[in-house]
């Protein structure tokens, strides 16, 4: 395994066929409502404005993240033009950088091991292939970005903190652990310095290694982060004096402390998220604890402990949390990736056949589950894109089913090497499936069809309402912000700082009256309503659960 993995071709060859594998598919599917819609459309306001210092969402103040990922997607807009792979080739980009910064650090961490070389390679590859690291890769939300400034931080601290560091590597992986929690923290908030930080408390106090916290360089640490993340913040609050409050206070501490977003979920909530999130890898798991657990008697510095902390403590922060979302504990996957490293190159056969078995009973649960999801539709079936959805999850099964079969046929041959190799092959290519189909929801869940309908309808002059319901692909497909009409939601505070960007219905019907060209998208229950009172309304478009409608 080690022979192959060093030879210099073997090497270049992988990077580029991951690369290939990992890029290739982010702009295959639309945009969809709400995340991708929101998160593009932000970052598009920001280049059409000119503003890049107040992020602003269909024109109304927007403060509940931070500006970096808006500054990235903004910056891939001016350079590749607006498309959804330049909205998503942020969290794509550093997912893509988060696999290989676990590369070298195991390499690093490692290289006095007989089996440095496969533990680097099999860290990268856990990573790079599991589940949950593929979809949030390649979905347009903060997570990404947040985790892998976060594993940036990992590795550097694990770099600086090593027994074998010198004085400079010390030094400088503090200060590029420090720089990469500034940029955490510019990502998505206070999580960004929180996360490590408690985790160090929480390892001392296990470990007793108190001498850590004089490697911290703290004094110097402290000046970079604050350089980094700062200005932004004091700047907006400058410019937006109602951000502080609202961003600190409403964003992190009501956020964690009560459950107001309606994003709650029981203590159980994470556990078939990480389950199935970690596949094709799953069957490591009770390993990499025990991996994690045991004392390291050469060291001093405990890695495996320190990795099996930071995992758990995100795991148990996030489930403590009163609002909870499936991508919350995508930072906890590194930490696992370099422990499960460990165990290939030592692989016994019981671990070995639970990892093939896992691929096959998740298969063979796709192809059973789906089907009879199916038939409990009723004599009218399932809708139709729940139906074509269907076909993509009993692709996935097969090729579980298949990667699982083939890897169960090399482990039988005891081709220990090419087994795992068809996991990781297998896992890049499983854990893009579910992503491409999902492509079947762009009619319900995206703007994209409506836009290229309605575009060439609109006039110059035409004011476009939203009316009870938004869908946050809208401006960002069609090109425009939109009027809403007692719709506030997340807006509520840009709302109260700037009242015009709401209006009520009996001001809309006033200004349908006496607009020339005014334009709306209404739910089909709203038209039916709208028509009730009289309105006259020409349709310009229409799908299931929607119109847009012009007046004639």
């Amino acid at each position: 395994m080690s022979s192959i993995a060093s030879s210099r071709w073997a090497k270049w060859l992988a990077l580029v066929l991951f690369a290939v594998l990992w890029f290739g598919t982010a702009g295959y599917r639309k945009l969809i409502s709400p995340d991708e819609g929101r998160y593009a459309e932000i970052a598009r306001e920001m280049v059409v404005s000119g503003d890049w210092l107040t992020p602003r969402l269909n024109g109304v103040k927007y403060f509940e993240k931070p500006a970096l990922q808006y500054w990235a997607t903004a910056t891939s807009f001016e350079v590749l033009g607006e498309s959804e792979f330049a909205a998503r080739l942020w969290p794509t980009l550093t997912g893509f950088l988060g696999v290989l910064a676990l590369f070298y650090t195991a390499r690093r961490l490692y290289r006095k091991e007989p089996d440095g070389e496969a533990i680097a390679w099999g860290a990268a590859a856990l990573l790079g292939s599991c589940a949950w690291w593929i979809g949030n890769g390649h979905f347009l939300t903060l997570d990404m970005g947040v985790s892998a400034f976060l594993t940036f931080a990992l590795c550097g601290f694990l770099w600086a903190q090593q027994d074998s560091a010198t004085a400079r590597e010390n030094r400088n992986g503090m200060l590029a652990a420090w720089a990469a929690m500034a940029l955490a923290v510019l990502s998505k908030g206070l999580i960004g310095l929180i996360i490590p930080g408690a985790i160090l408390v929480v390892y001392t106090l296990w470990t007793r290694d108190w001498r850590l916290w004089t490697r911290l360089h703290l004094g110097k640490g402290l000046l970079l982060f604050f350089a980094i993340s700062a200005p932004w913040f004091v700047l907006v609050s400058k410019a937006n004096p109602e951000f502080a409050h609202f961003f600190f206070i409403h964003e992190h501490f009501e956020r964690f402390l009560t459950t107001e977003h309606n994003r709650t979920g029981g203590w159980y909530y994470f556990i078939p998220i990480l389950i199935a999130g970690f596949l094709p890898w799953t069957a490591l798991l009770p390993g990499v604890f025990i991996q994690g657990w045991q004392k390291d008697v050469r060291h001093n510095f405990q890695i495996n402990r320190f990795l099996l902390v930071w995992a758990a403590f995100v795991f148990l922060f996030f489930s403590k949390s009163g609002s909870k979302l499936p991508s919350y504990i995508l930072p906890m996957f590194p930490a696992l990736a370099l422990l499960g490293a460990q165990l290939l190159p030592r692989l016994g056969k019981k671990t070995s056949w639970a990892l093939v078995g896992t691929m096959l009973v998740f298969g063979l649960a796709l192809l059973i589950a789906v089907p009879w999801i199916s038939s409990q539709a009723g004599e009218s079936g399932p809708p139709a894109e729940e139906a074509a959805y269907g076909v993509w999850l009993i692709a996935t099964g097969v090729a579980l089913l298949l990667t699982g079969g083939i890897a169960a046929w090399l482990q039988w041959k005891e081709r220990r090497f090419a087994m795992i190799a068809t996991l990781v092959v297998g896992g890049l290519f499983v854990g893009q499936i579910p992503m491409l189909g999902h492509n079947v929801y762009a009619g319900r869940k995206s703007a994209a069809a409506l836009a290229q309908a309605v575009t060439p309808q609109l006039k110059p002059n035409s004011t476009l309402y939203v009316l009870r319901s938004y869908d946050q692909t809208l401006p960002f497909y069609l090109k425009r912000k939109l009027q809403f009409v007692e719709y506030v939601d997340e807006f509520d505070l840009g709302q109260k700082v700037e009242p015009d960007k709401l209006i009520d219905l009996d001001t809309f019907l006033q200004r349908w009256r006496d607009e020339a060209a005014p334009v709306a998208v209404v739910s089909t229950p709203m038209y039916d309503d709208l028509k009730a009172r009289g309105l006259i309304m020409q349709i310009l478009y229409s799908d299931p659960g929607r119109a847009v409608v012009a007046k004639p």
